[in-house]
């Protein structure tokens, strides 16, 4: 191994890596709360579709605010906790759908709008909010 990429895998270890801290703070303070959201509004939206889904997870993620795996665990950004209601219930009923149509394809969207018929609105309206 050349002795220049020693030293640049040194540098790049001893880096800090910006945000972390931040973030481990915040999943620290509004993961519950988050965790609490998530749960109560995935047990009344699922009452419209009856999907069946795994563990739900709250995470620091930066650039999500929720996923749905294959194997359908639900994930949700802890920055949830700071979104008003009408937005939350959104996020949750998207990642719910995934579980029926894991895509994005206009039966998802269906899917969707059977219970949040603005979903176009509240999309570009969670689009626009911006959490450092």
């Amino acid at each position: 191994m050349f002795k220049w990429v020693r030293i640049v895998r040194r540098r790049i270890r001893r880096r800090p890596r910006p945000g972390i801290r931040a973030r481990r703070e915040g999943l620290l303070r509004y993961g519950e709360e988050a965790r609490g959201l998530a749960l109560s509004r995935l047990e009344y939206f699922n009452q419209f579709y009856n999907f069946k889904y795994g563990t739900v997870r709250i995470k620091a993620q930066t650039t999500r605010w929720g996923s749905c795996s294959s194997k359908g665990n639900l994930n949700f950004n802890y920055k949830m906790a700071l979104l008003p209601p009408h937005l939350v219930d959104y996020l949750v009923v998207h990642e719910l759908c995934h579980l029926g149509e894991f895509n994005h394809s206009q039966n998802f969207w269906d899917l969707v709008g059977k219970t949040i018929p603005n979903y176009l609105e509240l999309r570009a309206e969670l689009k626009s909010f911006k959490f450092h």
